[in-house]
């Protein structure tokens, strides 16, 4: 294999020129559809379980904080993801992007990082589905489900000593899905805006009256001594622990250990990078960039809209939840949940407990409303993969000949994240999640960066403001939340891509559109690879 064919880019020309005719998708969405699709996408298993966890065991009321800071990450990455998406409205996401600017090789390795995304996200928000389950069955029917039967093994055994588990609530609602996917679900936009409509009534409804029973000594008043504190202390530093590079830092987080900020400076910025994942989801707006209908000015919207209205309502829920109940008591499954049943049974009141039922009941719903899109924009990584060759078409681009779905993919995707749900713990599912989507977002901003400097003509109805200093800060603020993450998942991260890499090399190289591009090129020599722009072939 030619070694060009590594680092081949496929010009913009190309990628438009790709969607044209049978293989184009319609172009449906608008501004707020595209919006909504983000909100939908976004409100989840990040406001109704993370928040409390974080909470609890990584930044207590200083959560607020952790999600200043991460919202601002994704801000930054999110003006580059505008701006790539209004050049390139197809389908793909930061995979497309990457083989428009960084070639075929980072092109496969960022695919290969939004699949860990999108599925693994998929697991934690069926298990956070399962733990809200529980809260349900409690609020309505007063029954404890059978533990064993809503934990995975490990989780299971750090409770109870008990290796004997199954997280089958996870199960039974990714099976549902998958099975509604196969059989065909058309999400208009009006079906995806009552969705979100819904999930929005429900936060609303927990801010105003949630702000009624905020008690402000929890934000100050409770005892640090009464915090969790790790196993290992240098645990907390994350990868930075690892590498030694936390020892300048500790005069900072001792200084900023407070009642409001008990973890100090690391407890922030762990919590940082794990209620990151709470932001997952308006990048999904990019990979619908091929069924926009004005795709340069809708897409850029949809993302920064989505992404302001969702920053504002978790920092209010965030704030409303660490009021409500010290930190140290917040329930870590079903947070909001748990903590207005807990409320309705201290007062004995009907209408709390009424109003515990209704966010449970609407938490299920928006959580499975968020499967649904991940599983949607899974689908469309595969297809714009599967388009260049990179995996199996008779797979990953297969349609069932009734249903009009891509069955097989979905069919497939959906075995594999319910095994990951129904023996993995969540917290380590969320990690993997954070590090591989913190990952894509420092390749789209230095793609952002290259594309400026390597192809300045190129038309941008979008462009990223101060865009030599947004997209650097955006690189450092991301891989900063990155160091944060504890070594063993660097590990894990490492291992998925060693093995999407012999995936590659042993099947994608060889089967790729480049690859076949760059065998006309040495059976006529002469001739530019397909994809490859003139002025790369005379400078390799």
């Amino acid at each position: 294999m030619p070694k060009n064919q590594l680092f081949a880019k496929k010009s913009v020309d190309r990628l438009l020129k790709e969607m044209e005719g049978d293989n184009r998708l319609r172009r449906v969405l608008g501004p707020v559809s595209l919006t909504s699709l983000g909100v939908g996408a976004i409100i989840g298993a990040g406001i109704f379980a993370m928040t409390g966890r974080v909470a609890a065991q990584d930044a207590g009321p200083a959560v607020v904080i952790s999600f200043v800071v991460a919202g601002l990450g994704c801000a930054l990455a999110a003006l580059c993801y505008a701006e790539m998406a209004s050049m390139v409205p197809v389908a793909g996401s930061a995979y497309t992007y990457a083989y428009a600017t960084l070639g075929e090789l980072f092109a496969w390795i960022i695919g290969w990082d939004l699949i860990l995304e999108y599925a693994m996200s998929c697991s934690v928000v069926a298990s956070s589905w399962a733990g809200h389950f529980r809260e349900f069955l409690k609020i309505i029917f007063g029954v404890e489900f059978p533990r064993r039967l809503m934990s995975d093994p490990f989780s299971l055994h750090a409770a109870t000593g008990d290796w004997w588990g199954i997280n089958l609530s996870a199960v039974m609602i990714l099976a549902a899905c998958t099975v509604v996917l196969v059989i065909g679900i058309r999400e208009s936009a009006g079906t995806n805006t009552i969705l979100v409509i819904t999930k929005l009534v429900v936060v609303a409804f927990v801010i105003v009256v949630g702000s009624q029973y905020i008690d402000p000594r929890n934000w100050t008043g409770v005892d640090v001594s009464e915090r969790i504190i790790p196993e290992d202390p240098a645990s907390k530093w994350g990868m930075l622990g690892m590498l030694g590079l936390n020892s300048w830092l500790l005069p900072i987080d001792d200084a900023m250990r407070s009642t409001f900020r008990p973890y100090g400076l690391s407890g922030i910025m762990v919590g940082a990078s794990i209620v990151f994942f709470a932001y997952i989801g308006f990048d999904s707006i990019s990979t619908h960039s091929e069924e926009a209908a004005r795709p340069q000015r809708d897409v850029p919207i949809g993302i920064l809209a989505s992404l302001a209205i969702c920053t504002v309502l978790y920092f209010a829920v965030s704030s409303i939840i660490t009021g409500m109940v010290p930190y140290p008591k917040i329930d870590i499954d079903a947070a909001i949940a748990a903590a207005f049943r807990e409320l309705a049974e201290r007062e004995n009141s009907l209408l709390l407990r009424g109003a515990a039922a209704f966010i449970a009941t609407g938490a299920l719903a928006g959580m499975t409303s968020v499967l649904l899109v991940s599983f949607l924009s899974q689908a469309r990584i595969f297809l714009a993969m599967s388009r260049d060759g990179l995996l199996p078409p008779s797979i990953f681009a297969a349609v069932h000949e009734r249903f009009r779905t891509p069955h097989r993919a979905t069919i497939l995707t959906g075995f594999f994240v319910a095994l990951a749900a129904a023996f993995t713990p969540i917290e380590k599912l969320e990690d993997m999640v954070c590090i591989g989507t913190l990952l894509a977002f420092v390749m789209v901003s230095a793609a952002v960066l290259i594309l400026r400097r390597t192809n300045p003509e190129a038309a941008r109805p979008f462009r990223c403001p101060a865009v030599f200093v947004v997209a650097p800060l955006g690189i450092v603020v991301n891989l900063i939340m990155m160091l944060f993450l504890k070594p063993d998942t660097w590990l894990r991260l490492v291992v998925w891509l060693a093995i999407g890499l012999v995936i590659y090399f042993f099947y994608g190289r060889k089967h790729s559109v480049m690859a076949q591009a760059f065998g006309e090129e040495i059976a006529r020599p002469g001739l530019p690879p397909t994809g490859t722009r003139l002025d790369e072939m005379r400078n390799p």
